[in-house]
């Protein structure tokens, strides 16, 4: 057991609680609050009713699960990308909920469902934290140290240069030049 002098607090101890578990449940009740927007059963029950229960379930859900695979990861000491906390916390928190839910039968389903969904939700985001570091690195970050801001390169919007203003409006009035020639030719050949 540690001391009192011994006991960390969470961020040293490893858990960035906002973003392993404040920020999923706040996703999780957005996409739920979208979820009931789009319901079949909003007709009948009204769109906010339908959207407020679909955002708080799935906020419920993301949090039990977050909050799980958090405990999980503190007693077996794994890092914060091992899939098989995700499916440890999936089976317990869908235990949980679902004995709540439907008793015996439905903790079944709902654990091995929660597993399947969470475990390949934490597994997409890791598969695709290097893409979507790269493209925040590519608006926000990069050489140009005097802007916080930077376009990504296949952006047809583009902050130019002394010299690519010059190309540019060089290019312009040759445009513009060969545009007053052709209505002079016109003008002349009526």
């Amino acid at each position: 057991m540690e001391s009192a002098d011994e006991i960390k607090t969470l961020e040293e101890d490893g858990i960035n609680w906002r973003s392993r578990i404040l920020y999923p449940t706040l996703i999780g009740g957005i996409v739920g609050g979208g979820i009931g927007a789009v319901s079949k059963h909003r007709k009948v029950h009204g769109l906010a009713n339908m959207s407020a229960t679909y955002a708080t379930n799935l906020a419920i859900v993301t949090g039990c699960y977050c909050g799980g695979r958090e405990i999980v990861k503190a007693s077996r000491h794994s890092g914060p990308d091992d899939l098989l906390d995700s499916a440890i916390a999936g089976f317990g928190t869908g235990a949980i909920l679902g004995r709540l839910q439907g008793g015996v039968r439905g903790a079944i389903r709902y654990s091995i469902g929660i597993a399947i969904v969470g475990t390949g939700v934490d597994y997409a985001g890791i598969k695709l934290r290097p893409v979507l570091k790269e493209m925040y690195e590519s608006v926000v970050g990069g050489e140009k140290k005097d802007s916080w801001l930077r376009w990504p390169e296949w952006l047809p919007i583009q902050v130019l240069d002394e010299e690519a203003i010059a190309a540019k409006q060089a290019r312009e009035e040759q445009l513009r030049a060969r545009i007053r020639d052709l209505t002079k030719e016109e003008s002349e050949g009526q």
